[in-house]
């Protein structure tokens, strides 16, 4: 009986350490390898300075690096609009001056040469040279401020792609707290209350002076 016993209990000692090596293998073979520094793909940060450059060669790639696709529109609605007064400016400018020319080219000789190539609005206006000066200058004045508009379309262009990209990474959590922090403050260099503002995952920052803690024993 006692041999029973006994080879019974080895039996079983038998099998449970074989259950907890195989329990243990099992573990070690679960635990995933070790990820090769060379394999992991690092996330290239968003750069400002690439939006700044883009936007000044091709305005709107700025934005559309940002992934601010809705204001590629805007950004060519606004050059567009530019470009169309340049267009409609210069062409009567063009006008005006060929008009003026005749006009003047008349008063001082009488030869009407060219007259059937000026605008056909502007045929009335050759008995009155001065005005046909005064409505080319103005065109031309036209001319120069579309141009200007134009330079300071592409200029807001770069500037909102630059200031998009700065805020790009911009934590704006809606976690904002605060606590009132007692104690010393390496900071005012005094034993005192701090009024403590935390935004968002941000580190703490200190928005209220330390004051003085009158009942402290000490610095």
């Amino acid at each position: 009986m006692k041999i029973k016993v006994t080879v019974l209990f080895f039996i079983l000692f038998i099998t449970a350490v074989n259950v907890f090596a195989q329990d243990k293998t099992a573990s070690k073979d679960s635990v995933a390898a070790p990820v090769k520094k060379d394999s992991v793909v690092k996330k290239e940060p968003h750069s400002p300075r690439k939006a700044t450059i883009r936007s000044a060669i091709i305005p709107g790639w700025g934005q559309i690096y940002n992934k601010k696709y809705w204001k590629v529109p805007l950004v060519y609605g606004a050059l567009g609009t530019t470009v169309g007064v340049f267009a409609y400016n210069i062409k009567w400018y063009n006008r005006t001056r060929y008009a003026y020319k005749i006009a003047y080219q008349i008063q001082q000789t009488g030869l009407t040469t060219g007259k059937d190539q000026v605008y056909p609005e502007l045929v009335p206006l050759l008995a009155y040279p001065e005005s046909l000066k005064s409505y080319r200058n103005q065109f031309r004045q036209s001319v120069d401020y579309s141009v200007l508009f134009f330079l300071l379309a592409w200029g807001l262009n770069v500037v909102d792609a630059t200031v998009d990209g700065h805020l790009k990474d911009f934590n704006v959590d809606e976690d904002l707290s605060f606590r009132i922090n007692p104690g010393y403050s390496p900071m005012a260099n005094t034993t005192g209350l701090s009024l403590v503002v935390n935004i968002g995952k941000q580190k703490t920052h200190t928005v209220k002076g330390v004051y003085r803690d009158i009942f402290a024993a000490g610095r």
